[in-house]
């Protein structure tokens, strides 16, 4: 099964972080990620920053 995949290192901002986050499916790394951004780096969760953050998904990769 693939995965999908983020991490947070290929974007730089205020905070430093070095999370990498992956699922099967992309629904479920929605969810995870959401949280992330929301209660580490501050984001509101928009329609908007979903759409974006889906884009952003990396498949069939590791993150490590």
């Amino acid at each position: 099964m693939e995965r999908y995949c983020i991490d947070c290192r290929n974007y730089p901002g205020d905070v430093k972080c070095t999370v990498a986050l992956s699922a099967d499916t992309q629904e479920e790394l929605l969810e995870a990620v959401v949280d992330h951004g929301v209660k580490v780096h501050g984001y509101e969760d928009t329609p908007e920053f979903r759409e974006y953050i889906v884009k952003e998904f990396k498949k069939g990769e590791t993150c490590a």
